[in-house]
């Protein structure tokens, strides 16, 4: 599908744009959204800090820029009076989203997405809304698939990333945000062999839970568990459809170093009709080399990677000067 046509397909999916902070990242993502003319656009902001005028400044101007729909759509807000926090904040928004909506798109504020991402999501929510072994489409892709000979449009993963991401009712309604079941996991073994021949990769995830269940603040390590426990095949693009815009910025909670490699990424676009892998498998070549490109790095960062899981969370903050990763 070349530029004009995509230009005017028709969006029929609904979209959660999760906000909060930061007006300036807020409305370019918004601008993407408004290109892309989604019929439903649900808006959910956590409440300020308490005591923080800032928050509340910055809250309003976020307020007045969702609220510039100016085309046929139906929308839903839900601005939080109280602040929840990430975990609940962003958990609750989610749940509220799949009350309303059988499947739908969330991005977050500072997550500018590719117009192609949208109608990714739209197409692959729709081919595979049935098929419950999938859980997860990503909008992003840290290294593309060397050798595509099929020139596919998009590849099966253990996982995929959440800045960007698609996902059906069905899928969330399995979601642990508690992680009520990871001591039986631990018991059964779960996660000694999620990823075969891949040692590296079992050792990271089993320690991640182990550090998510102990302190359990955010709502992505949840996510991320309920998709490996309930052994999903997901979707990641075969080219990176967003980038993050919030690295370096002073309102962000976790990409507040500028100096991120996600910080350079490219937003591409795919070729329309897509083309779609003939088998549901998870390719191994392109799931370990999207694993080694986010966890991966320099002898400090794997140092940082390690400590993580055994220092307390508030020295680990000092340590890392408030860095934070994305979860693939």
């Amino acid at each position: 599908m070349n530029s004009q046509k995509l230009q005017n397909n028709k969006l029929k999916t609904a979209v959660l744009f999760l906000v909060f902070n930061k007006p300036d990242t807020t409305r370019q993502v918004f601008e993407a959204i408004r290109q892309a003319k989604p019929p439903r656009l649900y808006v959910a902001c956590d409440g300020a800090r308490e005591g923080n005028n800032k928050d509340r400044q910055n809250i309003i101007e976020v307020k007045k820029i969702t609220s510039e729909v100016n085309w046929p759509c139906k929308i839903k807000i839900r601005f939080n009076k109280k602040n929840l926090g990430c975990k609940y904040a962003v958990s609750s928004a989610i749940s509220w989203f799949f009350k309303h909506e059988e499947m739908g798109i969330i991005l977050e504020d500072d997550c500018l997405p590719s117009k192609s991402f949208f109608y990714f999501c739209d197409d692959l929510l729709n081919k595979y809304k049935n098929e419950h072994r999938i859980m997860h489409i990503a909008g992003m892709t840290y290294v593309e698939k060397r050798d595509n000979k099929e020139n596919y449009s998009y590849h099966f993963c253990k996982v995929g990333g959440i800045w960007g991401w698609a996902s059906w009712r069905r899928a969330w309604e399995k979601y642990e945000l508690e992680m009520n079941s990871y001591k039986q996991a631990i018991q059964e073994n779960i996660f000694d062999h999620i990823f075969y021949r891949k040692p590296q990769m079992n050792f990271f995830f089993k320690n991640m839970f182990k550090h998510a269940f102990k302190n359990n603040y955010t709502w992505d390590y949840q996510w991320t568990f309920t998709k490996i426990i309930n052994n999903s095949i997901n979707i990641m693009p075969a080219k990176n459809l967003i980038k993050n815009i919030g690295f370096g910025n002073k309102n962000a909670t976790h990409t507040t170093n500028k100096e991120k490699k996600y910080s350079n990424m490219k937003i591409k676009q795919l070729n329309f009709p897509l083309r779609h892998p003939k088998f549901i498998v998870v390719d191994e070549n392109f799931n370990s080399e999207n694993f080694m490109y986010v966890y991966s790095g320099g002898v400090k960062d794997k140092l940082i990677r390690l400590l993580k899981f055994i220092l307390p969370k508030f020295i680990i903050k000092i340590i890392m000067n408030k860095r934070n990763e994305t979860i693939y």
